[in-house]
């Protein structure tokens, strides 16, 4: 019992080798898990609504479903005409169709960002102090009554010196407000945006910081997301890429990426009829984003269209299918979360989102069962691809686009199991194997969310 089997074959090397090694790269493996804990495999909202703080009211988030369930009714009233317009078909057509009714009656919004900066624009200080004040109120409430978005919170104005001392104390303004309404809420996501240096991310850090020491709050319970729209963003003035020095200037506090489609395009020139998600300008920046993220545990999100599905059906059909397009290019490429302006948007963003799930579901089910089982099939996979199939699955569950008993009948794995796969620094293993507990992230990170209700 307990007889080390390495002793049964001839080596040359003394042990002394390994533990000199093992000397020699532990300051690698304290950096390796510092920066790079992986991907928490929580839930990622697969959208963000901004809404102007002026505009924000009690009742956004159903009034954003009941417009966009209205957009249904009177454009593609039933899965064959929904289907016309997006190309989809047979079966796939009515189980799309059906989930996104059910999507904007019960849930419309994953994420709601109030916004301070360009959809509000520059304010009276005492108008822009009560607008942040009642921000507070009215998301305390709605966490309260159970009606809040899964995620929300604000979108500050900048820290560049024109606007910095107005940012501040927006930021100040709403985070007192929430705390005196009874602390901030779990689903609680800030976004600083137009960051051009990592001076500017510290700064949001040294911010927060004196905010939870006031407050009385633990290290680091807050996070934010980082805005990316200006190329100094991408693309230092040394030719060092700037994205990975916001995601260290951080200090593990940032939770996102987000791509800003028309600022960034118009700082590179793009004129105003070609700025959009797929101009390659946006997709060089979002592959820079997307390399400097890997790893760190930091998500990214795609920008928006300025397209918006208003008018005739006609002219509503064809905005719709560039969304639908849009966002089903941004799934393929990884981009698994996206802005939507106008509640029109949401009948396609969730269509894009289901169809994309549930065309790839059987294929994902099949090898991701057949690598746990061992039992091989047409195609070799990786463990990293396993866990790779493993995420694809629990994103679909996350959404709603698939459901946990089809997914178990289909891979004989529970949810647990399946976060079990996708945990960073967990190799990925099946049932009885000892990882099935649901363990979720095995890191502790600013910002993680539970699994959809």
């Amino acid at each position: 019992m307990g007889q080390d089997r390495r002793s049964e074959v001839p080596t040359s090397l003394a042990g002394a080798v390994s533990e000199e090694i093992g000397a020699f790269l532990a300051p690698v493996d304290a950096e390796l898990e510092r920066r790079y804990p992986g991907d928490p495999g929580t839930r990622q909202p697969v959208h963000t609504v901004y809404v102007p703080a002026d505009v924000f009211a009690a009742g956004t988030v159903r009034s954003w479903g009941d417009r966009a369930l209205a957009a249904l009714d009177e454009h593609a009233p039933d899965a064959a005409s929904f289907a016309a317009v997006l190309g989809l078909s047979g079966d796939l057509a009515e189980a799309v169709h059906a989930r996104v009714r059910v999507k904007l009656e019960r849930e419309p919004v994953e994420d709601l960002r109030i916004d301070f900066e360009d959809g509000y624009g520059p304010r009276p200080d005492a108008e822009e102090d009560e607008a942040a004040a009642r921000a507070a109120r009215l998301v305390a409430q709605a966490y309260a009554t159970g009606t809040a978005a899964p995620w929300t919170g604000i979108r500050m104005k900048c820290l560049e010196a024109p606007v910095r001392d107005r940012g501040i104390r927006t930021l100040d303004v709403f985070l007192t407000g929430l705390t005196e309404a009874g602390g901030l809420p779990d689903g609680l996501l800030l976004t600083l945006p137009k960051v051009t240096y990592p001076q500017q991310v510290t700064a949001m850090v040294r911010l927060l910081e004196a905010f939870e020491q006031a407050r009385g709050l633990p290290p680091g319970r807050i996070g934010f997301e980082i805005q990316i729209e200006t190329g100094q963003a991408v693309l230092a003035a040394d030719g060092t890429a700037t994205v990975a020095r916001l995601i260290q200037a951080s200090e593990g506090r940032a939770t996102g990426l987000h791509y800003g489609t028309f600022d960034y395009s118009a700082a590179l020139g793009v004129s105003a009829a070609h700025q959009a998600p797929d101009h390659p300008v946006a997709d060089h920046a979002k592959a820079v984003m997307q390399v400097a993220a890997a790893g760190t545990g930091v998500r990214v999100s795609d920008g928006s269209t300025n397209v918006l599905p208003v008018g005739p059906t006609e002219q509503v059909h064809e905005a719709w299918r560039l969304h639908y397009r849009l966002t089903r290019r941004a799934l393929a490429r990884a981009f698994y979360q996206g802005w939507d302006m106008h509640p029109g948007h949401l009948p396609t963003r969730y269509a894009a989102v289901f169809a994309f799930y549930r065309e790839g579901f059987r294929q994902a089910a099949d090898r991701l069962a057949r690598y746990v089982a061992r039992t091989g099939g047409d195609v070799l996979d990786e463990p990293a691809t396993a866990k790779a199939l493993g995420g694809y699955l629990l994103r679909g569950l996350h959404c709603g686009a698939l459901d946990d008993a089809e997914v178990a009948a289909a891979t004989g794995l529970t949810r647990a199991d399946l976060e079990g796969f996708v945990a960073p620094r967990r190799p990925p293993q099946g049932p009885g194997t000892g990882n099935g507990s649901g363990a979720g992230s095995g890191v502790d990170r600013v910002g993680d969310q539970p699994v959809a209700r």
